[in-house]
């Protein structure tokens, strides 16, 4: 894609070659050359392999499974590229890792959040394009551009598109610090809302008890959060879900970064369908699930990509979806 603004040329972190290429694909680009490379030792070798002096450049990485060595390879990234005299950096971080640590709470921890911030600045970005963050004032801890996207609208239209929003869906949030999440969803989809009341003790990722707050029964239930790794909390609100008397349940999911062990917990529940987004690629471990699809958030980041390289607004994005974005992004869903 060439402009008055300058070329603008999308490479890929390792973490992230299928979703780079797919953007790609979206914006009619080829993806940059490059080269990575792990030593022996375990160091990191990240080379451009075209000239990118005075262009637009955006690098994709997700900081997901392996975040360490992905946020190693990213900063990394930004520094060559900066080095490079590109004209301007922008960090494609579709799934940004280390979100849940916003704040010190507890004595003696980094607020790893804000360490991964500063760095980023440091190496050289100039703009960060992220989706769904856990913790959504991470945003502040830049002092340049963020534009945070949202897999709501995506997510739901892929909603409509199973044909379960009708009078019968009710929007299941599964604690109260997603309600505000469940609520925008429910918005959309003009339906009401539950709440899953859970309980945790210390950092165990599984809750210890379960509770629902909203009528659900006989009622079609979508549950809705930013990510899962165990699958826990999911399969724990499903089965409270269940006796409370639900029909039927999906868990709609902006992230998931899971195991063998998850995948396999969320078969044997009672969700019918987990649909979530490809911001972290979880290709081997899905690929004998028969509950779990997966919808691309590529093309709704090339077209961030598209609107930024273009100096265009973005607030359409969070309401109305280019056909031909929801076409791609739903294209190797059901097969």
């Amino acid at each position: 894609m060439n402009s008055t603004n300058g070329i603008i040329t999308v490479f890929a972190g390792s973490a992230s070659r299928p979703f780079a290429q797919k953007m790609c694909d979206y914006l009619g680009v080829e993806l940059g050359k490059s080269t990575t490379h792990i030593f022996s030792e375990g160091g990191i070798y990240v080379r451009a392999d075209e000239s990118i002096r005075n262009k637009d450049v955006y690098i994709v990485q997700s900081i997901g499974k392996d975040p360490n060595n992905a946020f190693t390879e990213l900063i990394f990234w930004i520094d060559a590229f900066k080095r490079a005299s590109a004209n301007s950096i922008t960090a494609i971080i579709p799934y940004f890792g280390y979100a849940k640590a916003d704040k010190k709470d507890e004595p003696r921890v980094s607020i790893r959040a804000r360490v991964c911030a500063d760095c980023i600045e440091m190496c050289g970005a100039d703009r960060v394009v992220t989706m769904d963050l856990h913790a959504a004032q991470v945003q502040g801890f830049f002092s340049k551009p963020v534009d945070h996207l949202y897999a709501s609208a995506l997510l739901c239209e892929y909603a409509r598109h199973l044909g379960i929003v009708n009078e019968n869906l009710v929007v299941v949030s599964p604690d109260a610090g997603s309600a505000k999440r469940a609520r925008a969803y429910a918005n959309i989809l003009g339906c009401n809302v539950a709440i899953g009341d859970k309980v945790r003790i210390g950092h165990d990722e599984n809750p210890n008890a379960l509770e629902i707050i909203g009528d659900v029964k006989g009622k079609t239930c979508m549950v809705v959060d930013d990510f899962t790794i165990s699958g826990n909390t999911l399969c724990k609100v499903a089965y409270g879900l269940m006796d409370k008397g639900a029909k039927e349940i999906y868990a709609f999911l902006s992230h998931a970064i899971v195991k063998e062990d998850a995948v396999q917990r969320i078969e044997e529940s009672p969700i019918k369908m987990l649909v979530t987004t490809d911001t972290v690629d979880n290709t081997d471990v899905l690929k004998n699930s028969k509950k779990i699809k997966v919808v691309s958030a590529a093309p709704l980041f090339a077209e961030a990509v598209r609107t930024i390289h273009e100096r265009e607004p973005m607030a359409y994005m969070f309401e109305h979806l280019p056909a031909r974005l929801m076409e791609m992004s739903f294209e190797d869903t059901d097969k």
